[in-house]
């Protein structure tokens, strides 16, 4: 399949492509792209299973795992005791033990890992553990957090200008609440990883992640043996989603611990339940918000209050929830503006990266302020989105004082309501809901901006590696994952179009951090 070329005879066209499809597009409708489950089994393989507390709150008195070790086909079980270096699974705040020794902090915290001859008869091993718990009230819900004051960090708070004074002196004023829930990530190949142990005390881990070099680095500390001595491999996911940036450390470092251990290769898979159990969602939101306007619908000051229940450690969620005030603006000019930001300690599993990011939850208060503003005034809630759009200076300033540049609302917009004859539908709509007493209808126009780079500077970097061999074929290696994405295809055609051949040339390889970090 060639690359297109440009059309310089179409002024309105940049480029024409021919459609192309993912590199494993086939496979997988044939089913035979290759996952870490349809890795044949090496020989001696263990099938390890995790041991979870069952209490969300409780300090532990004792765990007895004698009969956890005589279960049948138990080769061997190990705990926090056993961990020769941290035990600590966390990206960034040392707050997430692989296995929880004294406390534990949610249902599903691991406690030990078994390894036995079958996946069957390691995860029925685990029921055999004799814990005795001294519980402890848990938190569990945002409210809980306030009312107590638990936090994972300090309130941010982010503005300009005085919102208190300007919402005060508007024309009309409205305050309001939302609650927005969590969701979990569905990814159709769940967690699982594998490892291989190598020679002078190195692994080869198979993970199924989007964050090799995190994996690389985790299980490295839980071993004590330096970075080097551990290879990530992932040639393609199943899904992700975010559910799989920070959450395959735990497997992959039980399964590493059990394989240096013990020499033998080792798999973990969660079941689906145990998956949905233990590992991280979406965070879910309160916000509260307090806005003035004037009769036209801009807004001239607006106070949000985000809070999010982040769970029992701290993951990704300050990254997640500085995210949601980046975003709290949308597309939306607010002259005088605070947004509040409570990152609430609960004792549920820890939330963590999913798509968005945050910025759908921080979008969400705006939007449903203007909605707000369009019902008090009862006008089309299209109209306000547009009085309030960003602009021209000194209407281009985000609450964070970024410049806003190339903005294409103000022109796309009323593009957009021409072609999808937007008023004409909204109008038919608006009748079919008089005349229908149980089945509504709804439309909406609604403008999205959204940040693509990490606060965290040195994250927003890639690297490749390209074999150009003596046929001319290339194998490419690079440091993104894919996870069905179609990343690979696409960073092919950036190799096909800078050395100008076809895309049969290029093979993409798995992504490895023996290549590229």
């Amino acid at each position: 399949m060639k690359m297109g070329s440009p059309d310089t005879t179409n002024p309105s066209r940049l480029a024409v492509h021919e459609p192309l499809a993912h590199d494993s597009a086939q496979s997988h409708a044939c089913g035979t792209a290759i996952y870490i489950d349809d890795m044949p089994e090496p020989a001696a393989l263990l099938h390890l299973a995790l041991g979870m507390s069952e209490r969300a709150h409780a300090k532990i008195v004792s765990m007895d795992l004698g009969e956890v070790q005589s279960s049948p086909g138990v080769k061997h079980v190990f705990s926090a005791q056993d961990i020769p270096g941290a035990n600590d699974v966390s990206p960034i705040a040392g707050d997430d033990p692989l296995f929880a020794k004294d406390l534990v902090e949610y249902v599903g915290q691991s406690l030990f890992v078994v390894a036995a001859n079958t996946r069957d008869q390691a995860i029925a091993a685990t029921k055999q553990a004799a814990i005795e718990y001294e519980n402890i009230d848990p938190l569990l819900t945002i409210e809980d957090a306030h009312n107590t004051k638990s936090y994972l960090e300090p309130a941010q708070i982010m503005k300009r200008g005085n919102a208190e004074t300007a919402s005060k002196n508007a024309q009309h004023r409205l305050k309001g609440h939302l609650e927005i829930g969590g969701q979990d990530h569905f990814y159709l190949e769940g967690q699982i990883c594998q490892v291989i142990p190598q020679e002078n005390d190195a692994v080869h881990v198979y993970s199924s992640t989007q964050n090799p070099s995190e994996v690389q680095e985790i299980v490295a500390r839980t071993l004590d043996i330096p970075n080097h001595s551990v290879t990530v491999e992932v040639r393609r996911m199943g899904g992700a989603f975010g559910g799989k940036e920070t959450q395959p450390a735990l497997l992959a470092a039980a399964a590493a611990l059990v394989a240096a251990k013990t020499g033998r290769p080792t798999r973990l898979r969660l079941d689906r339940d145990a998956d949905m159990i233990m590992t991280g969602k979406r965070h879910d939101f309160e916000i509260n918000y307090d806005v003035g306007f004037d009769q036209n619908g801009m807004i001239e000051g607006i106070a949000f209050t985000l809070a999010s229940r982040c769970g029992y450690s701290t993951d990704l969620s300050a990254s997640i929830n500085d995210r949601a005030m980046f975003h709290a603006d949308n597309t939306y000019f607010l002259p005088n503006v605070q947004i509040t930001s409570h990152r609430c300690k609960t004792h549920t599993v820890s939330n963590t990266a999913f798509r968005g990011f945050g910025g759908p939850q921080g979008m969400m208060g705006i939007e449903r302020v203007i909605d707000e503003i369009a019902r008090h005034l009862n006008k089309d809630p299209l109209e306000i989105r547009q009085v309030n759009l960003y602009g021209e200076s000194p209407r281009n300033a985000t609450p964070y004082h970024q410049e806003v540049r190339d903005y294409q609302a103000l022109q796309v917009i009323p593009e957009l309501v021409e072609r999808s004859d937007y008023r004409n539908r909204r109008e038919a709509i608006r009748k079919y809901n008089e005349d229908h007493q149980w089945l509504k209808k709804g439309i909406a126009l609604t403008p999205v901006k959204f940040g693509i780079s990490f606060t965290a500077k040195h994250l927003n970097q890639a690297g490749a590696l390209v074999h150009v061999y003596k046929d001319g074929s290339i194998a490419l290696n690079h440091g993104g994952t894919e996870m069905g994405q179609g990343l690979f295809i696409k960073v092919a055609q950036v190799v096909a179009e800078e050395l100008q051949i076809d895309l049969e040339r290029i093979r993409n390889t798995a992504t490895v951090t023996d290549k590229v970090p």
